[in-house]
């Protein structure tokens, strides 16, 4: 009996064609999203998790991660996990740096403004 290059995996070969529109429609659907008129929050919101669903079908089906054992989805989403935790770990020291460069005209606007009322020689050095 002869198998078959699909069968011989174990596995029946997924319908790239299939999995082709998906994405194109996902694709759409991140344009519709991207110029639509809705708060910003919404839209990174629809924007990442429409990515996520793009990068799930490409590593489960054209990286065939699918038909692979759990311990190789496991290495696969250790990246992700670590991703995830970091850039929630990093967002209050993020925010605090936005928050220094946002005041920043206004320090340095009274630095100007200290500079020329204490013009002259140095009181601190002695002559």
């Amino acid at each position: 009996m002869a198998v078959s290059p699909s069968m011989a995996h174990g596995h029946v070969e997924p319908n790239y064609i299939a999995i082709w529109i998906y994405l194109a429609v996902l694709t759409v659907l991140e344009l519709i999203v991207a110029y639509a008129p809705i708060p910003k929050a919404a839209m990174v919101g629809l924007l990442v998790g429409l990515a996520w669903a793009k990068a799930a079908l490409v590593a489960m089906y054209f990286m065939h991660l699918r038909f692979e054992r759990r311990t190789l989805a496991i290495i696969a989403l250790t990246p992700v996990m670590l991703v995830t935790f970091l850039t929630f770990m990093l967002v209050p020291d993020l925010s605090t740096r936005i928050y220094a460069r946002h005041h920043m005209g206004e320090v340095v606007k009274m630095e100007h403004a200290l500079s020329k009322d204490v013009s002259g020689p140095n009181p601190n050095v002695n002559p």
